[in-house]
């Protein structure tokens, strides 16, 4: 298997308030947050790469230049001249975040839309991410070219990794993203859905029946995260239940589940071990918990294995 790590995904600026009247200009995104966990979680031996799409401008530039900073590989990112990055804006009233959004026409959206090359990136990949919101930007189009390209590299001897991320606001209707998330989640070797989404918006009941469901679908794993409930770690053989550590001192939540993903994927690919993995990613996502702000470097990068 290829070892390489391919986050897939919208990453964007990010405008943080500095408690002064000013914003502090930083770069994040479901998908590039797990990337850049994975990254510190992976031995040397595994490349972390991201794919997506940026402008030919100076903020495009500096969002490539943080990720090769963090040691993302950006090789594959499709640079257009006719588009720029997305933007949202952090607004903070009594202690609690809401967010405003420009990224209607970000480059991002483009990410599928030269089929050749979206083949090329995935086929080079030994592990594949993406999640919902990755879906959700995309043309119905290139939507389904997407998915045709994951089936093709799975075929190919690649592993796909899904966070369905359900955010209906960047979807055309509840129904579509219903649809859509439960046929991405039939391709894939490890569905990582957060249960306050699942109950939300496809009215499960209990985590249980989330895992039940993408099951079904076809997911070949599913780890079912819910805040500081237990980890389920299903597939169609076996079912798991792990309770994490509790976790004391929490200031900013951003990022927990991309983070757990990040440390949960990593052990896997390394070990195998279905509770070392869920440590792990509990283990960091219990970190980044108590400290602000979505990438926290609260731990040293592994070491070659």
């Amino acid at each position: 298997m290829s070892t390489q790590f391919l986050a897939i995904g919208e990453c964007m600026v990010e405008m943080a308030p500095t408690g002064d009247g000013t914003f502090a200009m930083g770069f994040a995104g479901d998908t590039l947050n797990t990337a850049w966990y994975a990254r510190k979680c992976l031995p040397p031996n595994w490349t972390v790469g991201y794919y997506t799409a940026v402008g030919e401008d100076n903020v495009s530039d500096q969002m490539l230049s943080f990720l090769k900073g963090s040691d993302i590989d950006t090789s594959a990112i499709q640079k257009r001249d006719d588009r720029t990055v997305g933007l949202y804006i952090i607004q903070l009233k009594d202690g609690e975040r809401s967010f405003a959004y420009w990224r209607s026409q970000s480059a991002a959206r483009c990410l599928a839309s030269d089929r050749a090359h979206l083949e090329r990136v995935l086929g080079r990949a030994g592990l594949i991410y993406f999640s919902g919101i990755t879906l959700a930007i995309l043309p119905d189009e290139d939507r389904t070219a997407f998915l045709d390209a994951l089936r093709k590299a799975r075929s190919n001897g690649a592993r796909v990794a899904f966070d369905p991320n359900l955010r209906p606001r960047l979807w055309e209707d509840a129904d579509t993203m219903r649809a859509c998330v439960t046929e991405a989640a039939g391709l894939c070797d490890f569905v990582m859905p957060s249960f306050e989404d699942e109950l939300a918006h496809f009215s499960d009941p209990a985590p249980d029946v989330s895992a039940d469901r993408y099951l079904a679908a076809g997911a070949g794993m599913v780890v079912v995260k819910n805040g500081p409930e237990e980890v389920i770690c299903a597939t169609a053989g076996s079912r798991q239940t792990f309770q994490p550590k509790p976790v004391s001192g929490i200031v900013d939540t951003t990022a927990a589940g991309d983070s757990f993903n990040a440390a949960f994927l990593a052990e896997f690919l390394i070990s195998g071990d279905v509770a070392k993995s869920v440590d792990a990613g509990a283990g960091l996502a219990g970190r980044v918990i108590r400290h602000r702000g979505a990438l926290v470097d609260c731990l040293e990068p592994a070491q070659a294995t």
